[in-house]
């Protein structure tokens, strides 16, 4: 008989890496938003825009790894 693991679905790993992409990429236009509203009113929006996209790509880094580390969690038993 063939045994298929749950780890190998082909539609699971797509989805892993849609989500992973999305996530990223909301990140780091909620970052660019609220960096451009925080440039806006310090004075200089375009600073803010760049240090709100890198601090949205660090966020979205982090939320990815996070959520590799549950699937992988969840696929080992």
């Amino acid at each position: 008989m063939n045994e298929s693991n749950k780890g190998d679905n082909p539609w699971k790993a797509a989805a892993l890496v849609g989500a992973l992409g999305m996530d990223v990429g909301i990140c780091i236009f909620i970052g660019y938003w609220l960096g451009s509203r925080a440039g806006e009113s310090m004075g200089d929006a375009n600073a803010g825009k760049i240090v709100g996209m890198l601090i949205g790509l660090a966020a979205g880094i982090i939320s990815a790894i996070l959520i590799v580390r549950k699937v992988l969690e969840n696929s080992d038993g």
